[in-house]
C-alpha cells in the first residue's frame, strides 16, 4: 500500500469522523430533513444527496488549495514546515486527540449554525440544486472537532503529500457520506434512516475515542522521536 493511498484512507476516515461528530451530524441531519421534505422521488432524493456531497467536496477542495498552496508558495513557511513538520506533528496530534476526547473544549460560538439555518430557509424553493448550496454552507460551519480534524490532521497530511486537491476532496466526500447513505435509505424507508441515525450516534462515540487514543499515541511517538532533535 503506497503512502498516498494510506493518506487517502486517513483523509476519508477524518471526513467520516467529522460527519458523525455531534455538531456536523446535526447539520447533516438538517440536510437529510431538507432532502426528504422537499424531494418526493427516489431518483431526486439520491441526486440531492450526491449534490450535497459535491457541495461539501468543492468547499474543502477550495480551502485545501488555498491553505496548502499558500504554505508551499511562501518560501519562509515552506522551509519552516519542511524542517519542523515532524517536530510539530507530535504536540499537534496530542492536542487533536484531547479535543476529540473533549478534555479540551473550545467555544467557537453558534453564529455559523444560525446563519446556515437561516439560509436553509431561503433556498427551500431551489430543489435538488439547493442541496449543493447547503453542502457548501454547512461545510463552512466549523465546530471544534471538525476544525481540529481539517485544519490540524488533514492539513498536515496534505502538506506532507503535496496534495492540495486530492486529499481535501476525499475528506469532503467522507463528510457527506452519511447524508448520501441516509438519502438512499430514505428512498426505501424513513424508518430505516431513523434507525441508522440512532446507531451512528453510538458508533460516533467509540470511533471518536479510539481515533483520539491513536492520535495521542502517535503524538507521543513523534514527540519521543523528533523533539530530542530540538535540544
Amino acid at each position: 500500500m503506497t503512502p498516498l493511498i494510506m493518506s487517502m484512507g486517513m483523509a476519508l476516515w477524518f471526513g467520516i469522523l467529522t460527519s458523525i461528530s455531534p455538531c456536523p451530524l446535526a447539520t447533516n441531519i438538517a440536510a437529510v430533513s431538507y432532502i426528504g421534505s422537499r424531494i418526493s422521488t427516489q431518483r431526486g432524493v439520491f441526486l440531492a444527496g450526491v449534490l450535497y456531497m459535491l457541495g461539501r467536496m468543492l468547499t474543502y477542495t477550495v480551502l485545501g488549495v488555498i491553505l496548502v498552496s499558500s504554505a508551499q508558495s511562501v518560501p519562509a513557511v515552506a522551509n519552516f514546515l519542511q524542517k519542523y513538520m515532524n517536530i510539530l506533528l507530535g504536540p499537534l496530534l496530542i492536542l487533536i486527540g484531547l479535543i476529540l476526547l473533549e478534555i479540551i473544549k473550545f467555544n467557537l460560538g453558534g453564529g455559523s449554525g444560525i446563519i446556515a439555518n437561516k439560509l436553509r430557509g431561503r433556498i427551500d424553493r431551489i430543489g435538488p440544486l439547493g442541496a449543493c448550496i447547503l453542502g457548501i454552507i454547512f461545510a463552512l460551519s466549523f465546530c471544534p472537532v471538525s476544525a481540529a480534524l481539517f485544519f490540524g490532521s488533514l492539513f498536515s497530511i496534505a502538506v506532507k503529500n503535496d496534495s492540495a486537491i486530492l486529499l481535501p476532496s476525499v475528506y469532503g466526500i467522507g463528510t457527506a457520506l452519511p447524508v448520501l447513505v441516509f438519502s438512499i435509505l430514505m428512498g426505501f424507508s424513513g424508518r430505516m434512516a431513523a434507525r441508522a441515525v440512532n446507531r451512528i450516534s453510538v458508533f460516533e462515540t467509540w470511533a471518536r475515542r479510539i481515533t483520539a487514543m491513536v492520535f495521542i499515541l502517535a503524538g507521543v511517538y513523534y514527540c519521543v522521536t523528533f523533539l530530542p532533535e530540538v535540544f
